[in-house]
């Protein structure tokens, strides 16, 4: 039986929405109980030839980029400190690595971030070793960068080879770990949120992101007890998911697929908490996943469809809550159907199609019940205050996070039917 993570990275897997196999910009993955002694035939394998760039961070350099490194004839070491997946950074980074022919990313989700960004910027290559299960986005073509304080999904050049040693995978902290499956098993609640917005909308929707991940999903929830323990068993079947989560993202180029309300939720956080508790990514999305789920099962619970009506937003509301990055938000709130008449346009499909809607819904749903298990079996926390977010913030975000992006889901549906305030006020 073929094995869907080697069909998806070797163009076998067939995508009915691309009416062909899916493309994969990835020439080599490789996951391995170790890969010491082989991070020189790795890079090479996939082409990398020339000056390289081992790129790294204070973190993640003792861990595996000195060894790279030091695996390299001819590679420079370039240590960030404290990076941010910023502008700033970005340009920082693509002066120091100017004499370098590739980037090889030693890290998680900021450093590969900022190796596929600067590396899609400057036409040239890149790979990663990656460091922690911690994300989903190893191997996507987008990567989410602030720009002037907005939090921006922006093409990126794909790795050509990305590289899991499960010793040092399983050894990653704690949080990290747990935070990779928190931007995993938001693939119901995004799924949902996508749905709905090409229900009512019309809005491009693709089954093949999910149907790459259906066979792992259930076996990762299984083993979720033994994440902790640093289990490589475990770890493996993470990386997994994560991997067929983040290649989602090249049936339609778009990260939909994998980011919606709860990831908006997220953005929200990084955007505008300061101090910024320095939460990862994925820890602010478990929590969220977890607020997104209520959510819908709230409204998908009920035979009667919502009854919405139109919102608006003042510019001087928007400068209040925003400050500078407020003409952004005004453009991205102004291309959602809040208006009159495209309200009574959804009104008219809900009231038409309510019963449909709610089935299709429903059947791609993961039940309430076994989320919160699968949550309970990996010990990951459920509540903003537990991993040092301030409750009445995240009910700020909660209820605004609608407002910094134009996708469509069921924080706008709960907005438009009156219900959202109500539910972040319940929020911790």
């Amino acid at each position: 039986m073929s094995d869907v993570v080697r069909d998806v990275v070797e163009g076998r897997f067939f995508a009915p929405e691309l009416g062909q196999n899916l493309p994969s910009p990835i020439q080599l993955l490789e996951i391995a109980p170790s890969l010491a002694g082989r991070e020189r035939a790795l890079v090479e394998s996939v082409g990398l030839t020339g000056r390289l760039a081992v790129v790294a961070d204070q973190n993640t350099t003792p861990v595996m980029g000195r060894r790279v490194h030091e695996a390299l004839s001819n590679a420079q070491l370039v240590v960030l400190d404290h990076p941010k997946a910023d502008e700033a950074t970005a340009a920082q980074l693509q002066e120091r690595v100017a004499g370098c022919d590739h980037l090889i990313a030693v890290g998680s989700g900021t450093l590969n971030d900022l190796c596929k960004y600067v590396s899609h910027r400057t036409g040239r290559a890149c790979a990663v070793f990656g460091t922690a299960a911690s994300m989903d986005g190893y191997v996507t073509t987008t990567v989410s960068i602030t720009r002037g304080g907005y939090k921006l999904t922006l093409p990126a050049q794909a790795p050509r080879g990305v590289f899991f040693d499960l010793e040092v995978m399983a050894a990653a902290p704690e949080f990290a770990t747990l935070a990779g499956f928190g931007d995993t098993i938001c693939r119901s609640v995004c799924q949902v949120d996508w749905l709905l917005s090409h229900l009512l909308l019309d809005t491009v929707y693709a089954e093949t992101p999910y149907a790459m991940m259906a066979a792992d999903e259930q076996p990762l929830y299984e083993l979720a007890g033994r994440l902790r323990q640093g289990d490589q068993a475990a770890v493996l079947q993470l990386v997994r998911l994560s991997v067929l989560s983040g290649c989602g993202v090249l049936v339609t180029g778009t990260s939909h697929c994998g980011s919606m309300g709860e990831h908006q939720i997220s953005h929200y956080i990084d955007m505008l908490l300061r101090p910024h508790p320095g939460t990862l990514h994925g820890q602010q999305v478990g929590i969220a996943t977890w607020t997104m789920a209520r959510l819908q099962a709230h409204y998908l619970a009920s035979d009667a469809p919502p009854v919405l009506a139109p919102l608006s937003f003042t510019d001087a509301e928007l400068a209040q809550r925003y400050g500078e990055l407020a003409g952004g938000v005004k453009e991205a709130v102004a291309r959602k159907p809040f208006d009159a008449a495209a309200t009574a346009r959804l009104n008219r499909r809900l009231q038409d199609r309510w019963p449909e809607i709610r089935q299709k819904l429903l059947a791609v749903m993961l039940p309430l019940e076994r989320m919160e298990d699968a949550i309970r079996r990996a010990g990951m926390p459920k509540t903003a205050a537990q991993i040092g977010i301030d409750p009445a913030f995240y009910r700020q975000a909660v209820r605004h996070a609608l407002e910094i992006r134009d996708r469509y889901g069921f924080l706008d549906l709960a907005a438009q039917a009156g219900g959202l305030d109500g539910f972040a006020a319940g929020e911790t």
